[in-house]
């Protein structure tokens, strides 16, 4: 097999360079999802808020790529995949021009929910040109190369942010977005091929509505009660409008002819138990790309640049989990592997709560490489279990429902995450000096403790469920 630094040999050189294109679109993706977080503490100090609180920021965010995913792909077969994918990339540059121009912090939430708008599209709209145009038997390995930037702007993302931090201001994060936009759009109308679906299929808008309804509500909800004040009582009534919409979307999906997602979906049990427990495993884990930097550099006093660094060691133990996973699945299955290492995972969480600033850095070090080495394993089990055993008709739409869970759960983690952050604050105020670390403390063991009880969840897969069949978030570069 050719290196992933040459995709498709054989391909006319149009196609490679859609490839480059649609690879850097998805590295602008995954960079800005995790660029921020070590820049947090110097936004909330800039913008006059307390750190603590800078959850919606992230949260805005991944909400409004979930909430996207489902209409993608009917955008792309609607508008052709190259005026949606220069849109896609005009509105995440001027989301990111926008967010370095924010003055408060509901300003730079509204402008992170516009360069959401955009981002959301860059890879699905992208993988679509892909696959209308890059012959079968290539598709694989130009999916492969493609994924390849969704793995290095995570690795990236924390300490480059830091860096530019400290180097110049938090702006830059989201300035360096503009050149690489300029040079995206210039591509686009040169290389990006044009494709359209030769038969419109008809949206599911009423289901699409109750769909993203139910996706925000139940995220204010959460959000709300620790950042909008809205009280115990806002935030339960938010909650039950959520599930309402939500059940009001299960009984019309029920009667439409062409459903977002059709309710026979669920009947396949390792979809229905995979995309359960990605839900309720990421509400833990997707919070700590939060919790890890903020909690360095507040609690522990860590520079930005410091904090980023310290990221490092869980990307690249990661990655190396990639080339295990398999082995492990196939030697212990699917069930006991979710099982045990979700509870394993749950107790790494935790024990962030020991770390304090008298911590040796190796121990630091040691901790964030065997938590990233074990989540790696969590992603790459829960990702392909959940779609094992769809038949080539569902794949798609199966594809499309979990990256929207992944994205909905990272949205939900941040916010659980922030508002039990702000719950032990206020409760732990009275410390004084020691108030934020005993804070974090409680935090990572809460988001410990719910990502464990998890493990319930994937108890209910078939004990026989064994070999990895299909790779689907996996190729597309999803975590």
């Amino acid at each position: 097999m050719p290196p992933a630094s040459a995709p498709a040999t054989t391909a006319a050189p149009s196609s490679r360079l859609l490839l480059w294109l649609v690879a850097i679109g998805f590295f602008m993706q995954a960079l800005d999802a995790t660029i921020i977080n070590t820049a947090l503490p110097a936004m909330a100090a800039s913008l006059g808020e307390s750190p603590l609180r800078m959850q919606s920021v992230v949260v805005g965010y991944s909400l409004t790529m979930a909430m996207l995913i489902p209409a993608s792909g009917w955008l792309a077969d609607r508008f052709g995949t190259r005026r949606v994918f220069m849109c896609a990339i005009a509105v995440f540059s001027l989301g990111s021009l926008a967010c370095a121009l924010a003055a408060t912090l509901p300003t730079l939430v509204a402008a992170r929910v516009v360069q959401g708008i955009g981002g959301a599209l860059l890879l699905p709209v992208g993988r679509l040109a892909v696959l209308r145009t890059v012959p079968r038997g290539e598709f694989l390995q130009a999916m492969s190369f493609v994924a390849v930037p969704g793995l290095i702007g995570p690795l990236l993302g924390p300490t480059l942010g830091g860096w530019l931090v400290q180097a110049a201001s938090w702006h830059w994060i989201f300035l360096i977005n503009l050149p690489v936009g300029l040079v995206g759009l210039v591509a686009t109308l040169r290389y990006m091929p044009d494709v359209r679906a030769p038969e419109q299929v008809r949206f599911d808008v009423a289901g699409y509505a109750l769909l993203a309804t139910a996706m925000v509500a139940i995220s204010l909800a959460v959000e709300g009660s620790a950042q909008m004040g809205l009280g115990r009582g806002g935030g339960f009534v938010l909650a039950v409008f959520g599930l309402a919409a939500l059940t009001v979307y299960w009984l019309h999906a029920a009667r439409a002819q062409r459903p977002l997602f059709s309710p026979l979906l669920f009947r396949v049990r390792t979809l229905s138990v995979g995309l359960l427990g990605n839900l309720f495993c990421r509400l833990g884990s997707g919070a700590m790309p939060f919790l890890i930097p903020v909690s360095l550099q507040v609690s522990l006093g860590y520079t930005p640049l410091h904090a980023g660094l310290m990221m490092l060691p869980t990307a690249l133990a990661g990655m190396a989990m990639k080339r295990g996973a398999t082995p492990l699945i196939l030697r212990f299955g699917y069930r006991n592997v979710l099982v045990v290492n979700t509870l394993i995972i749950g107790a790494l969480m935790a024990s962030f709560a020991l770390a304090g600033p008298g911590t040796p850095i190796w121990l630091h070090v040691l901790l964030l490489s065997v938590f990233g080495a074990f989540n790696s394993l969590q992603f790459t089990a829960m990702n392909t279990i959940t779609l094992k055993d769809l038949d080539g008709a569902s794949a798609s739409s199966g594809n499309s429902l979990l990256s929207m869970v992944q994205m909905l759960a990272m949205s939900l983690g941040v916010a659980v995450a922030g508002a039990v952050l702000a719950g032990f604050s206020d409760a732990f105020a009275a410390a004084g000096a020691g108030a934020a670390q005993r804070a974090f403390e409680a935090t990572f063991t809460t988001v410990g403790l719910i990502t464990m009880v998890s493990a319930v969840v994937f108890w209910h897969l078939p004990p026989q469920a064994r070999v990895p069949e299909l790779e689907g978030p996996e190729v597309s570069g999803q975590r």
